[in-house]
């Protein structure tokens, strides 16, 4: 269990997906080219259900999720941190209150829970479907109907060149439209039409024209497919005569209670409706007649993903992210690489210090701080003097591709705590290494205040306790001492918190 070769028959990697429908457990190795199953667990949570009028979860969602993490938590024990990646979507994208949740998420499972974005979702999605389907050079559109959210996303081989995320899915739209369960026409009209005015957004984006085969991934569109295999038509295929065959049995029954199809599983019977009026949206307006089922879905992306994240030395999605994030903000690459490499400079003075010595956990600090440095003046395209309260919100509010949101909320931190006062930051002064990166990055700053590239082969940085150890040579208050008042100020700052900053001259 300890091999940390992703690449090895002996080692296991298990990805959870904490859906609005349902929780998922699936954990595979890697064998010639490609993951293999080892185990799969699903669980129907129907989180997406229970969110109160003011988008909290109920208690009695939060019990059954813990519930369900608890177990697979249990199937779990003893894989280590970086082969297990567990992420949310929808329902806790929307929910207030789920920092609550996910604190108690990460007790229960054993191991941090993420929320990502919708495009990450996406992402990750046509990662998973793009694995495991035969390559061509076919132009694929992928679309996952999930329980209160729908993926959109074009691509080609295994990249996504386009993604969007909207908020209709099968269990809000079934809530919404089909009520006590009733399925009349004059619902399904509704529903239909309110879905079709959700997708129109990106109708647009996602026309025939844009791709030469779609496929359906997940819950809703399996679900379906099941049914209409049941009744005869082409197995893992739908298709627009198939679709008005459903609608038509739905109405037929009236009442959900009363539904008896051939392969309509218990557990997706309420929310059947509701997913089959977003799919009859989705091919009535970009003009779909055959959907293909997809074998891969999230999870599978997933546990790509983490092969290609835990490989230092391979491109890192993120970086492009945030290449991309800091062209399209204007910000002076030169400088901004000059401070990432200062920070980084003062960042491994202090990693003796650190007792977690895992290279991959090493190689996540270090990247982390380096995106934080790229993005430090983001925030200036808005406003110089309040750049990194800008840039911060930016972060928080943005959408990258290889980003969860926590990561990026921890990022709008470290662009949030760069310069200024340390006590207005909202962050646990007792973490360490977030200490660590966030003295780093505010001394680089100060260092290339002159947006020149400072020369610090002679300045030591060292850690006694809860005291950082500036010493510079003697001569350096003399030469610069613009860079001396701000280290002064900088002094100050840390005398607010439980940490403080010591700097003295040496010969």
């Amino acid at each position: 269990m300890q091999n940390n070769d992703f690449t090895s028959p002996e080692t296991l990697l298990a990805a959870v997906d904490l859906g609005s429908n349902s929780f998922r457990l699936e954990i595979g190795r890697y064998e010639n080219g490609r993951i293999q199953r080892v185990d799969y667990l699903k669980e129907s949570v129907r989180q997406g259900g229970d969110l109160d009028e003011e988008r909290n979860l109920k208690p009695e969602a939060i019990e059954r999720g813990l519930k369900c993490l608890a177990r697979f938590g249990e199937t779990l024990k003893g894989f280590p941190r970086h082969h297990v990646r567990a992420v949310a979507t929808q329902t806790l994208r929307e929910a207030r209150n789920r920092d609550v949740f996910l604190k108690l998420a990460k007790k229960a499972l054993g191991y941090e829970v993420e929320v990502i974005s919708g495009v990450e979702e996406a992402r990750l999605i046509y990662q998973g479907v793009s694995r495991l389907l035969p390559q061509s050079d076919e132009k694929r559109l992928v679309i996952d109907i999930g329980g209160r959210s729908t993926e959109f996303i074009l691509g080609q081989h295994l990249t996504a060149e386009t993604t969007d995320s909207l908020r209709v899915g099968s269990v809000a739209w079934s809530l919404k439209y089909f009520a006590g369960g009733t399925l009349s026409e004059k619902n399904f009209q509704r529903a239909e039409i309110a879905a079709e005015s959700f997708l129109d957004a990106v109708a647009d984006v996602y026309q025939h024209q844009y791709w030469d085969v779609a496929y359906g991934a997940s819950g809703t569109v399996g679900a379906i497919a099941e049914i209409l295999a049941g009744a005869g038509f082409e197995e893992d295929k739908i298709t627009r005569k198939g679709l008005v065959w459903l609608r038509a049995q739905l109405i037929k029954a009236k009442t959900v209670d009363k539904l008896d199809l051939i392969g309509l599983k218990e557990d997706r019977k309420p929310v059947i409706a509701g997913g089959l009026c977003v799919l009859i949206g989705v091919f009535d307006l970009l003009k779909v007649d055959t959907l293909i089922v997809a074998k891969g879905a999230l999870r599978h992306g997933l546990l790509y993903d983490m092969m290609g994240q835990d490989d230092a030395n391979s491109e890192d999605l993120r970086d492009a992210s945030i290449e991309y994030l800091i062209s399209k903000f204007g910000v002076n690459k030169t400088h901004a690489g000059n401070v990432a490499k200062v920070a980084l400079s003062f960042f491994n003075a202090l990693l003796p210090t650190i007792l977690d010595d895992n290279p991959h956990e090493l190689y996540k600090r270090r990247q982390s701080l380096i995106w934080a440095a790229k993005c430090h003046e983001v925030g200036s395209a808005i406003s110089h003097s309040e750049s990194h309260k800008h840039g911060a919100y930016i972060l928080d509010n943005t959408e990258l591709m290889g980003f969860a949101q926590s990561e990026l909320h921890r990022l709008s931190l470290l662009v949030l705590g760069h310069s200024g006062k340390l006590r207005k930051l909202d962050a646990d002064f007792n973490d360490e290494s977030f200490i660590f990166k966030l003295l780093s990055l505010r001394l680089a700053v100060i260092f290339c205040h002159s947006r020149n590239m400072p020369v610090i082969k002679n300045i030591k940085l060292e850690r006694a306790g809860n005291t950082f150890l500036l010493s510079l040579p003697s001569a350096w208050q003399e030469a610069f001492p613009q860079t001396s008042y701000l280290l002064e100020e900088e002094i100050l700052a840390w005398q607010k918190t439980n940490w403080s900053l010591v700097v003295s001259a040496q010969d």
